[in-house]
């Protein structure tokens, strides 16, 4: 049997109190956020969720665990490590985390003192920039780190952390400008054009006549 989230319902019969019962507590959906870029350890959820005390953290992944969001696995030898994975109606917040982003970003403005900056948070903000580049795996290399987007050519979107082999573009830029791009007051073009972002793609493949 699943374990039953510990957290209070609005015991309201509203969809949106339901939504809320289930991921509106504090770090949750930041969990989604980590867990839509592929399966982590423990540790390394600890680690780009700075703030966030370690029983905080297992309370919420077991909370998500019972309301079925998150899977637990042991990975198999050498590694003999366990990740935690979203569920498929965990991975179906994405489209929460787009619009959530998109209402939050004309409010981002520059990093205050106190704020934690990862790559990978950017990925989220830049997927629908990104998916003007039309079907394929496009590589983002800022200077706090480098993440990796994948566009089907259905349309569907997911990213992960870190880069990949032969992208089929690669993408430099910085945190200013990508502020930019999320809130719509820059298009690609225009911080190509203007230098703020570097887009390479590799040339095709010569065929022997």
């Amino acid at each position: 049997m699943p374990r039953q989230p510990r957290r209070r319902s609005y015991d309201q019969h509203c969809a949106a109190a339901r939504a809320l019962d289930l991921v509106g507590d504090r770090w949750t959906l930041l969990v989604v956020r980590e867990l839509l870029a592929g399966p982590r350890r423990y540790t390394d959820l600890h680690a780009d969720l700075p703030g966030v005390s370690t029983d905080m953290l297992a309370g919420r992944l077991k909370d998500m665990e019972g309301a079925e969001l998150v899977t637990r696995r042991r990975l198999p030898p050498p590694a003999s490590a366990y990740v935690y994975e979203l569920t498929p109606r965990g991975r179906d917040l994405l489209p929460v985390l787009r619009t959530l982003a998109a209402w939050g970003a004309p409010d981002l403005g520059e990093p205050r003192p106190t704020d934690a900056v990862r790559a990978h948070w950017y990925a989220i903000p830049l997927l629908g920039v990104l998916a003007e580049l039309g079907a394929g795996v496009f590589q983002v290399t800022l200077d706090e780190g480098e993440f990796h987007v994948r566009i089907g050519a259905d349309g569907a979107v997911a990213y992960g952390d870190g880069g990949v082999d032969a992208p089929d573009a690669r993408l430099r830029t910085d945190t200013a400008t990508c502020r930019a791009l999320a809130a719509g007051e820059l298009t690609l073009g225009e911080a190509v054009e203007s230098g703020r972002a570097l887009l390479e793609r590799p040339a095709p493949a010569v065929v022997p006549a």
